[in-house]
């Protein structure tokens, strides 16, 4: 809602909530949003009569309802033959969206936003591979950082299609809980300058837990490891190697959480985009710190003198938005050890 409030600061609101359910979010965006027009849709026409019951203060309130109950890809398909374009299109899917992304695409305006929710957790994190193949056309392996390889596999798949269509993409923030993964990406005019260099591969040793990655421009063979007798990698990608989060969207959004009563937003909302502005997603290296806790045999330091030991070295080094308990940095994992052992001495 602070991401639609915010849309509509700079552009009049229009939404396609594709998959609306009972109603609830197309009608938030409604009343707390103010989009100038709404369409819901939902495949489930049993569902329609509650869908319209839901939604009938909106036209009262100045904002254009449509409701409809049709297949996601019929509905995209009429939206592409009658140009019909949106400043916010809500895929919110059950399972992997894959197939929906180059129809939705075509269906928000130039610097419209994709807010799209997958429920697929097993391919994406490396629990089945061949099914990440299948939706994603990408090698998915088990990391420590599953939920973050996870959402850059996501991005990866509408910054494909984005380019095949002449655009560009952004992310404005990724994020979640470990069973749904969330992203909102908006589609730029064209892409920005060395975009493609974005797309790459993700390599974890599980024997030293470094990592590596490479863009899919400047493929070359990879770096030794720590490892006297290195295992062969754990390679992940296609996937997005960029940022997963925007400040100055998460700023404007934060900017509109404060304009509100005290209390319209949740306390695990607001420690959410908190957590979001302080992490960009860069550097894309992301450890556990019980990982750090298992290779020197007793607990991990605390994570925030470990943060600061690393950044006096000259390395990057933050806290993970994505992952609790996780920190990420551009540091040699070696290092973050001998570091971490020296904090505990």
């Amino acid at each position: 809602m602070l991401l639609a409030r915010v849309i509509a600061a700079q552009r009049p609101l229009t939404v396609l909530d594709l998959m609306a359910g009972c109603g609830i979010r197309a009608l938030r965006y409604g009343l707390e949003a103010a989009a100038g027009q709404v369409w819901a849709n939902d495949a489930d026409a049993d569902r329609l009569p509650l869908l319209q019951a839901n939604l009938q203060v909106l036209p009262g309130q100045g904002c254009q309802l449509e409701t409809s109950a049709r297949t996601a890809q019929h509905l995209l398909a009429d939206c592409l033959m009658q140009q019909r374009r949106f400043a916010l299109l809500d895929l919110d899917a059950f399972g992997c969206p894959t197939s929906l992304v180059p129809l939705a695409l075509e269906a928000l305006a130039f610097d419209g936003v994709l807010y799209l929710a997958s429920t697929d957790g097993r391919s994406p994190t490396g629990h089945d591979r061949p099914a990440a193949i299948r939706s994603l056309g990408a090698a998915a392996r088990a990391h420590p950082a599953s939920w973050e390889l996870a959402l850059r596999l996501q991005i990866a798949v509408v910054a494909k299609v984005a380019w095949a269509m002449g655009r560009g993409i952004r992310p404005l923030f990724c994020f979640s809980e470990g069973r749904t993964f969330r992203t909102a990406i908006q589609l730029r005019r064209r892409p920005e300058p060395k975009e493609e260099q974005q797309l790459g591969l993700h390599a974890y040793c599980h024997r030293c837990a470094e990592q590596q990655q490479q863009s899919l421009l400047h493929l070359r063979q990879w770096s030794a490891c720590a490892c006297t007798d290195a295992p062969p990698l754990a390679i992940s990608g296609p996937l997005w190697l960029g940022p997963l989060q925007h400040p100055p969207t998460l700023d404007a959004m934060g900017q509109a959480a404060a304009e509100l009563p005290p209390g319209s937003i949740s306390p695990a909302s607001l420690r959410l985009l908190a957590k979001l502005r302080a992490d960009s997603g860069l550097p894309l290296s992301c450890w556990p710190l019980s990982e750090l806790g298992r290779r020197l045999g007793g607990g991990p330091p605390a994570l925030d003198r470990l943060l600061e030991a690393l950044r006096q070295e000259g390395y990057q080094a933050d806290r993970s938005a994505v992952m609790a308990g996780q920190f990420r940095s551009n540091a040699p994992f070696q290092r973050v050890l001998e570091l971490a052992s020296a904090l505990n001495r």
